[in-house]
């Protein structure tokens, strides 16, 4: 059994989509297992620029086959777009693009409830994506959710529907909002799923014999590690769980199956929305050191899902080092080390310590980590560019300094260092 897990290790946006468009050629299935359209990767190949949101990255390749498990929750209006967009630039989807029947339905009351829970709970507003993806989790796990399923069969669809409007509804109204309609709302979902209907098919005998005639699977973990619901930095996390473990359920993927797990790490830290996050360096800050000023400038960047500004810090490598040994990661995809290339000063954080006493991640919870004082060491830059180099020898020295800095302190070998957006922009360090 070949059955390869790619996932982020970090608060997400760490360049999943450039690992899995790097991989996925090699590869007889490419397959979501979690999340929801809260996850974008950015892919930038031969046919443009895209910002895959629900479709697996390994969609550009014609040989690979993709699907969408029923881990995964789904926005039928984003899926279409994102299905629309692929057709326009070329990109053949029938026959080689599936989603599991028992996938969740985000609803229209699904994103109306995220965005009221977050205004209502003011300064203790967690930073959702308002797509609805928590409160679809929590209709999944309280018995309230639709399936695509469902919709294949009117009377049944629209009793659960009308349950649930007239439930939600009530909700809504009392937190301020405005009432939905139930044949509305039922004749948009009967409309998408009338489009949907041709790529659902159960996975599970496609999935259990290609395992067993040796097919080769790549699967594509959303979010990042520290998002997970209870590894994660709760409440400050996601919906879903994010492990490599989470493939069994979201896809039918047994345990034993899973052969490697490949941990994407950004070369330094970003976030988005609220929680904590240790090494964030923090803007307007009185007196901020040179070397920092210097990393905001040059990390600086804008999530793909929300489009809003990352918070940004240095390389927390104890954060990286738990959510190695949590999902049991046997190599590391390096991404974005080019952007460092600027910078006289690189620091990394190799550990925390609250009131002089040295404490891991998995000491504290949220709260705890916001007391926290990371440790840094400070290693030199390179101060030249490297895009455009294929060799890892042929990296500056203190670029190679830094990458293997990177590998003792987390204590996983780095396999892959990507030093650019485009697809070939990848140093391959060892096998």
């Amino acid at each position: 059994m070949s059955v390869t897990v790619v996932l982020g290790t970090q608060w997400g946006d760490e360049g999943k989509g450039k690992a899995i468009d790097t991989f996925a050629g090699g590869f007889d299935y490419v397959a979501r297992y979690n999340g929801g359209n809260n996850a974008g990767h950015t892919i930038i190949n031969e046919f443009g620029t895209f910002k895959i949101h629900l479709v697996p990255s390994g969609i550009f390749y014609p040989n690979t086959k993709c699907l969408i498990g029923g881990g995964v929750v789904i926005d039928p209006g984003v899926l279409i777009d994102e299905m629309n967009a692929l057709r326009d630039a070329g990109v053949k989807l029938e026959k080689r693009f599936f989603i599991s029947p028992r996938a969740h339905v985000i609803m229209p009351y699904h994103k109306i409830l995220d965005g009221l829970y977050e205004e209502a709970k003011g300064s203790g507003a967690t930073g959702t994506t308002r797509r609805g993806i928590g409160p679809t989790y929590a209709d999944k796990i309280s018995y309230n959710g639709l399936r695509w399923s469902d919709f294949t069969d009117l009377d049944l669809l629209s009793r659960k529907l009308s349950i649930q409007i007239e439930l939600k509804n009530k909700i809504i109204s009392a937190l301020g909002g405005d009432p939905l309609d139930f044949d509305k709302v039922r004749d948009e979902y009967r409309r998408y799923y009338a489009e949907i209907r041709p790529f659902i098919a159960e996975l599970f005998p496609m999935v259990q014999e290609g395992l067993k005639s040796g097919k080769k699977f790549l699967l594509e973990q959303a979010m990042g590690t520290c998002l997970d619901p209870d590894w994660g930095t709760y409440p400050f996390v996601t919906g879903s769980t994010t492990l490599a473990s989470a493939a069994t359920g979201g896809l039918g993927i047994p345990p034993r199956a899973i052969s490697r797990v490949i941990g994407v790490t950004k070369v330094y830290t970003t976030r988005v929305g609220a929680g904590p996050m240790p090494t964030e360096i923090h803007i307007g800050s009185a007196r901020i050191p040179e070397a920092d000023q210097r990393a905001l400038d040059a990390f600086r960047e804008v999530a793909a899902t929300t489009g809003r500004p990352r918070r940004t810090g240095w390389f927390d490598a104890e954060l990286t080092a738990f959510a190695a040994k949590v999902n049991g990661i046997a190599q590391i995809f390096l991404t974005k080390l080019d952007v460092l290339s600027d910078l006289e000063e690189i620091r990394v954080c190799t550990g925390y310590e609250i009131n002089g006493k040295r404490v891991h991640y998995y000491d504290v919870d949220s709260y705890g980590l916001e007391s926290v004082k990371p440790i840094y060491r400070s290693l030199r830059g390179w101060k030249q560019g490297i895009r455009g180099i294929r060799r890892y020898t042929d990296l500056p020295a203190r670029a190679r300094a830094y990458v293997e800095t990177i590998e003792k302190l987390i204590g996983v070998p780095v396999g892959w260092v990507s030093n650019g957006p485009e697809r070939g922009a990848v140093i391959r360090k060892r096998r």
